[in-house]
């Protein structure tokens, strides 16, 4: 199982195939697990790297309360231990947010960002209502409810939700519910403009709640596409997996080729 020494925290990550790296990042309380389609899916054409947040999944405990500017300094160590100087980050609902954050932090080692289901901010009613029910949910007296509750959400078939609830079920509540707080108040709307990376924003047709925050990213992020996936809501990455896979591979090999 390998891992990582995350400044005092061991880190598991995996690395699967050659080329272009490709970063994946998960939300709360997930973990790696949650990208199994895409390391399958993509790994023939790209280097994708999965890794478990702290305290979550196979991750050790951290001591260091969980930020947005913590995990992407873990980011960084991980492109550092690899070898990798430039990446393009996958980062899925929260995760996206963290995407952005390595961006404005480091574009020096980014190549862009594929944001799905994503936000810069959490301001509408409805979604700071969801996080603020799983904040008070990520106790070791409900964990286990909450861990059951949110990867069934995420499982498009019974063997799925066996392996993410398997994973979820390793991580620490005490990190995960820091991980949830730091999103309620996570806000680099005003920075968006800054970023001038190639982006690209996925999200389901069916997730409308989420259309404010699409139409928010990209009206103030100067190289963005946005793409809508048919009959899907927010939980892309693993139910509606080849259309994912296909945009990815797609944007990608366009912007290597710009590269180039």
């Amino acid at each position: 199982m390998p891992m990582m020494d995350g400044k005092g925290v061991s880190l598991y990550y995996h690395v699967k195939g050659n080329g272009t790296p490709i970063v994946f990042i998960h939300p709360p309380l997930l973990t790696s697990e949650n990208f199994r389609y895409q390391m399958d899916g993509l790994s023939q054409d790209y280097k994708v790297i999965t890794f478990d947040i702290r305290g979550h999944g196979r991750s050790q405990y951290s001591y260091q309360s969980i930020t947005y500017p913590l995990i992407v300094d873990d980011i960084k160590r991980l492109l550092d231990h690899l070898g990798i100087k430039k990446a393009f980050l996958c980062g899925y609902s929260t995760g996206a947010s963290i995407a952005l954050e390595f961006m404005q932090t480091y574009s020096d080692r980014s190549l862009g960002s594929i944001l799905v289901s994503g936000m810069s901010e959490v301001s509408d009613f409805y979604l700071r209502k969801r996080i603020s029910l799983a904040v008070k949910l990520a106790n070791p007296r409900t964990f286990s409810f909450l861990a059951q509750a949110i990867t069934w959400g995420n499982s498009d078939t019974k063997e799925t939700f066996r392996k993410l609830y398997n994973e979820a079920v390793k991580g620490d509540a005490r990190n995960i519910n820091q991980y949830y707080q730091y999103s309620l108040k996570y806000n680099c709307t005003n920075q968006l403009e800054n970023i001038d990376l190639p982006i690209l924003m996925v999200y389901g047709k069916k997730d409308k709640s989420f259309y404010r925050y699409a139409n928010l990213l990209k009206e103030k992020l100067p190289c963005s596409d946005l793409k809508f996936i048919d009959k899907e809501k927010h939980q892309i990455p693993t139910k509606a997996s080849g259309e994912l896979n296909h945009l990815i591979i797609d944007f990608v090999r366009v912007h290597n080729e710009k590269i180039r």
